[in-house]
């Protein structure tokens, strides 16, 4: 037997109800619970809300849209972008790689992690045809220029799309991923010189940071990208964007959709830069709507409710970012009416760090064996589930009901064809 077995961290999620073609047969989440009774966190997927995310962002960004997988990389919600409109994936593992290009063959993948393993990119290139790589330092470059011409990579048909990430000053974001990643000023004007002979298309991309409500963000990110590319001196093709455009949460309440666009177009504008094409690459934006999780309530103690989810099932971010999602409760029996009242959870995990403050507000009769629908759990909700404890079992279902919380400017688009710099 093999001393090296591979092990999933999460149990799979198991789908309670057969899958129908038509969203419209879909079963409600109310319904689908007082039927099914679960003793089980129940993910419910909200396809057409996804979509409709999708044809909204489509439809107001004047450039090519890429969905962060890491956002949430469930089949469901990736093909319900993909109805949505969407045909670019930003992927940050070969495993996401992998998925992506199962699910769909002609989707056009970026490899946008700014390191990657040497096997991670042999793989990319050679088995999946992926053809734009992030990278902010030199020896990344090196890695991956050495990983497409290698021996035993496949044969080099097509020079690689490089880009370089872009360090950011503070934005006032909920998660500042420039801590992590991103080259300083004169690092990446350097990074895009060395880049171009070897670049089939340049680029230069950022990231003002997840749930980011301020729109002058990229406005100034836009400025430096400029300010970066002017001091290179050399021909770049494409500004990514990035994402972190903010959805509404019960404390949350970001401008509309339109506001952000209008700061990236006029920013765009001022650059006055020929020839270059815009990205973005959005995934709370997308899904956050799009899921929410029914957990059931174990125990009461005062204000707090033991429920059988917590912040190592779906709920991370109500935990270690103190994140507040809207919520509903479901009653186990009928019962009358009653106030509303502001609730704390702890998980079911024996950790006392498993608790999730809120306040969550709820009817004050809440009791033992009544279901909590927790919303906008679409983004970073499934996919940062641990088996911690062992409490790694979920049940999935795709549902018609609308968002629990609405974004401004995230409604039912028409679509309409993006300008000639939007298409790459």
């Amino acid at each position: 037997m093999s001393l090296i077995q591979a092990r999933a961290a999460v149990g799979p999620l198991h789908r309670p109800v057969s899958q129908r073609a038509s969203a419209k047969t879909l079963p409600n989440v109310q319904d689908m619970v007082q039927r099914l009774r679960p003793e089980e966190p129940l993910h419910c997927i909200r396809p057409e809300t996804i979509g409709n995310a999708a044809r909204a962002f489509i439809h107001a960004f004047k450039g090519d849209v890429l969905y962060a997988v890491k956002c949430n990389p469930e089949p469901a919600v990736l093909r319900a972008l993909w109805a949505g409109g969407v045909r670019h994936f930003d992927c940050a593992s070969i495993t996401e790689v992998a998925l992506v290009r199962r699910l769909f063959p002609g989707a056009v993948i970026h490899f946008m992690h700014p390191v990657k393993s040497r096997a991670a990119i042999r793989e990319a290139w050679g088995l999946h045809g992926v053809r734009d790589f992030v990278l902010d330092s030199e020896s990344e470059l090196h890695k991956i220029l050495d990983e497409i011409t290698a021996p035993n990579a496949a044969r080099l048909t097509a020079q690689p799309g490089l880009f370089v990430r872009l360090a950011l000053p503070e934005t006032g974001a909920a998660i500042n991923l420039s801590k992590k990643f991103g080259a300083d000023f004169m690092d990446a004007a350097a990074l895009l010189r060395a880049a171009r002979p070897h670049a089939g298309r340049l680029g230069v991309t950022f990231h003002v940071g997840s749930q980011c409500m301020d729109p002058l963000a990229w406005r100034e990110a836009m400025a430096l990208a400029g300010a970066v590319i002017r001091a290179a001196a050399v021909p770049v093709e494409i500004i990514d964007v990035g994402g972190g455009f903010a959805v509404a949460y019960p404390d949350m309440d970001p401008p509309p959709l339109s506001a952000f666009m209008a700061e990236i177009d006029a920013a765009f504008e001022r650059l006055n830069l020929p020839g270059i094409k815009l990205w973005a690459e959005p995934g709370r934006a997308l899904v956050a709507g799009g899921g929410s999780v029914v957990a059931q309530v174990q125990l009461r103690r005062g204000n707090m409710l033991y429920i059988n989810d917590g912040v190592y099932g779906a709920l991370a971010d109500a935990g270690a970012l103190k994140f507040r999602f809207p919520t509903r409760l479901l009653r186990a029996q009928p019962r009358p009416a009653a106030p509303d009242a502001a609730f704390g959870f702890f998980g079911p995990s024996c950790d006392s760090l498993d608790v999730m403050h809120g306040p969550f507000i709820l009817p004050d009769d809440v009791a033992e064996g009544d279901w909590i629908e927790i919303g906008q759990i679409g983004a970073y909700g499934a996919c940062l589930r641990t088996a911690f404890n062992g409490f790694d079992r979920a049940a999935l279902a795709e549902v018609h009901d609308p968002a629990m919380l609405k974004t401004a400017g995230y409604e039912i688009a028409t679509t309409r064809p993006n300008q000639d710099r939007g298409t790459v």
